[in-house]
């Protein structure tokens, strides 16, 4: 198809001769079957034709007429250029000419857009356009470009630019794809057949517009029979009717899609698609068993489990949910079914206690059945069922049973020891019926006011008070004589009876205060009296004097009848001075069974009054002490003593303490006493103690001052001697002569300030830990095997082996 544009006096004549009548006739067949593509390949090296078009054609009618085309403006078509093309060659796309072009070479022509000079070149001279590379046109559908016409020598532009595009032609080059895959589905078993499960789609990136390279179809390649795939939705229904979750729950299904119509040569993507069966109500409950035996001991409490059953749902969820209860039989009352939430069994327990010697077994009718059930398969029913249960009850060794769960006794105060109070009775229930024991446990009595025989009679064990306890609250135990010792206790609640054994007394021990300026014949006080005994009804108590002063010419009392009586005075005239205080006994009568009576003092205290206003009763004040007390003054007071003798002690103990008496002028010799705990080192040793300082030369050859008194007269020191000392090796006579140089020296203290060395002494049986006295030992060692053992031995060795000698020749000199 050729279209042409003109502009003005200027036109540029462009020829597109398309690739071939067969592309022009794919492209007008488009649903012409998939081998197509095979001749599109084959006409891209089809060379193109060259048309050349004028501005004006006439044309003739059916009448003579001269028909004049209108002029308009060029309208590019569309370049179509196929894709994937792998040929030697470039593709020729079409051909620019210009009306201007005389063919001389004087006309460049020029192409400028997407692709320009990369992948569409165009020879400047003909007007050919190729496109050099493979194009994709998934990657790029379509290019536009410009083309011009200029000249050559000038490069002037000799027609204005034109536009047009390059389509890139589809083949078939892409799979189908399934952009989500794989799938996940769920339908409910038991489905009829054609109910939908999903539906899955493909996408095909090739162009849907032309010929069937986008064109797909849906098949199942893996899941037949069970289900089906529409070839043209893609919809996966079901195949197969009455599929059962609880034989088979997962299916793997892999669907295919093919394109060009799924014909053949057409391209097929695949896809997994796994379709789960989801549960429905579509099983009924089933017991195991018809019948359950289950057992029970005599001596459970209610509440204890007895057994469990459980019916068995292949359903899941609510739809395998089981309710349980008990529709009949003889343990109705005694037994009740509850339900596990976590195992979702039966729990039977005891809902009463059991008898075996009542009864020995008992039988339960139980149903099990689903609450949701789906109508759909309500045909399928009945989603029950029912087991039995057969229970027996097992006899245990149970203890003793008393006829009352309590007792209530009686019994008088005051009565003698072994009173009987009343009897309890107990009963083994067992088939052996064994004896039975009592005694009463000692934290429920522990005073021990009661016993109790064999035979349940409980008496007292002394008399009771019932003013000190009224009730006395004890339990009594029940052993099975040769069982289990198990025991049953009971509560027994023992009243002590009230026995008037206590006379009344004043209600108050107040004092009563009277005035000196009392008129006679005026109540001065009204007295009431209680009794600890347990007044009866109507009684009531009589006051009157005593008998030694029934003839009183102070007071009297007259009894009101009611319970009270009123202290009367006699005369006038009363004075605090002369008598401030009067006591007044009273008699009072309680009238009960025996009748008691006691006397009462009432004390009656004379006061100082301003008209009826009391000023003074010469009564001493309680006075709180307005400071410490007299306890805390003294413990106050003690501890000050102490602490003064705690002081005194220590400045005395202070006075009496002494320094040391001797002062070096240089140092103090205990300074150069060093302690360590390894051996010596010889003569390279200058760390060990030096025999030499305890010589203290210095010292022997002046004076050594004294701290605690002033000398007044001095005895030098004999140089002989201590010359002697100091060449000498043997401690015990430099200590002798130390002790009689302090012995005679009048300036020394009364006490000695040698200082003490680790010399045992030549008496001592323990002998000496020194090694310096070992020179004087009658030793028969020989040392001189330490000159082999080194410098720091020599000295050690010569030291020795020297002593010996001189010590041997002293010897021969005083046996000569």
């Amino acid at each position: 198809m050729l279209i042409m544009k003109r502009q003005g006096s200027g036109t540029l004549r462009t020829l597109l001769l398309l690739l071939g009548l067969s592309v022009l006739c794919s492209v007008a067949l488009g649903t012409r079957r998939g081998d197509a593509s095979l001749d599109h390949r084959n006409h891209r090296h089809r060379h193109p034709g060259h048309l050349s078009l004028h501005r004006h054609r006439q044309r003739t009618g059916k009448e003579g007429q001269v028909l004049h085309r209108s002029k308009r403006g060029w309208v590019w078509n569309q370049f179509f250029v196929i894709e994937e093309y792998t040929g030697p060659d470039p593709v020729l796309v079409g051909r620019l000419h210009s009306d201007v072009d005389s063919g001389n070479g004087n006309i460049k022509y020029i192409l400028s857009g997407e692709g320009a000079g990369t992948i569409f070149v165009i020879d400047d001279k003909t007007g050919n356009i190729h496109a050099t590379k493979t194009l994709d046109r998934e990657e790029q559908a379509q290019y536009t470009l410009t083309a011009q016409a200029v000249a050559r020598d000038t490069n002037k532009p000799l027609e204005p630019p034109s536009e047009f595009i390059v389509k890139v032609q589809d083949i078939n080059d892409n799979p189908p794809e399934f952009l989500h895959g794989p799938y996940y589905a769920r339908v409910p078993e038991m489905s009829n057949v054609g109910t939908s499960v999903m539906q899955v789609t493909a996408t095909d990136a090739d162009d849907p517009t032309y010929g069937n390279s986008a064109r797909l179809v849906y098949s199942i390649l893996q899941g037949q029979p069970y289900f089906s795939v529409e070839p043209q939705t893609g919809i996966i229904r079901t195949a197969l009717p009455n599929m059962d979750r609880e034989a088979r729950q997962e299916y793997d299904v892999v669907i295919q899609a093919k394109d060009m119509g799924g014909h053949m040569g057409g391209l097929s993507g695949t896809t997994e698609v796994k379709i789960t069966l989801t549960d429905v109500n579509d099983n009924p409950p089933k017991f195991p068993q018809s019948v359950y035996s289950m057992s029970v001991s005599e001596d459970k409490v209610p509440g204890e489990e007895v057994g469990r059953l459980k019916a068995k749902d292949p359903d899941l969820g609510d739809n395998g949910m089981v309710n349980y209860r008990i529709i009949e039989g003889d343990g109705i009352g005694l037994f009740e079914l509850t339900t596990d939430s976590e195992t979702r069994e039966a729990v039977i327990k005891l809902k009463k206690k059991v008898d075996y010697e009542t009864k020995r077994a008992y039988t339960l009718r139980v149903e099990g059945s689903n609450p949701h059930i789906d109508p759909q398969f309500i045909a399928w029913g009945p989603y029950k069922d029912e087991a039995t249960i057969k229970i027996s009850v097992e006899d245990a060794d149970e203890p003793p049973v008393f006829l009352a769960s309590s007792y209530t006794f009686e019994v008088e105060e005051n009565a003698p020891q072994g009173t009987m109070v009343g009897r309890v009775h107990a009963k083994d229930t067992d088939v052996a019926n064994s004896p039975v024991s009592y005694m009463i446990p000692l934290y429920t009595d522990i005073e021990k006011f009661f016993s109790v025989a064999e035979d349940g009679m409980i008496t007292t064990t002394r008399p009771l008070d019932r003013e000190t306890q009224p009730w006395h609250n004890i339990s009594v135990s029940a052993i099975e004589i040769g069982g289990h010792h198990q025991d049953t206790k009971v509560r027994v609640n023992i009243k002590v009876k009230d026995v008037n054994d206590n006379p009344p007394e004043f209600a108050t021990n107040n004092e009563v205060f009277m005035c000196e300026t009392v008129a006679p014949g005026k109540v001065i006080e009204t007295v009431s009296a209680v009794d600890k005994d347990v007044m009866a009804h109507r009684q009531y108590f009589t006051y009157k004097l005593a008998a030694e002063v029934a003839h009183n010419i102070n007071f009297t009392v007259k009894d009101n009848r009611d319970g009270t009586a009123s202290i009367y005075v006699l005369r006038k005239g009363f004075s605090r001075l002369t008598q401030d205080v009067y006591y007044l006994p009273v008699e009072i009568n309680d009238n009960g069974f025996p009748p008691l009576t006691s006397t009462n003092t009432l004390t009656i205290r004379v006061c100082s009054c301003n008209k009826d206003t009391i000023l003074s009763c010469n009564v001493e004040p309680y006075v709180l002490p307005a400071g410490l007390s007299t306890g805390a003054l003294i413990a106050i007071l003690a501890c000050i003593v102490i602490l003064l003798a705690i002081v005194v002690l220590f400045v005395a103990l202070r006075r009496q303490k002494k320094e040391p008496l001797i002062v070096f002028e240089e140092e103090d010799i205990r300074e150069n006493i060093i302690t360590y705990d390894d051996e010596g080192g010889g003569e390279e040793d200058t760390e060990a103690f030096d025999i030499a300082t305890l010589q203290n030369p210095d010292g022997a050859n002046g004076f050594l001052p004294r701290k605690d008194i002033k000398p007044e007269l001095q005895f030098p020191i004999r140089p002989g001697i201590g010359r002697s000392a100091a060449n000498s090796v043997d401690v015990d006579d430099f200590i002798k002569t130390r002790i009689g140089e302090a012995d005679s020296d009048p300036t020394a203290p009364p006490y000695d300030s040698i200082q003490i060395y680790g010399y045992e002494g030549r008496g001592s049986l323990a002998g000496s830990l020194s090694s310096l006295e070992s020179v004087t030992t009658e030793s028969d060692l020989d040392y001189d095997y330490l000159q082999s053992w080194g410098p720091r031995f020599r000295k050690l060795a010569d030291l020795y082996g020297t002593k010996d000698c001189s010590i041997n020749d002293g010897d021969d000199g005083d046996d000569s």
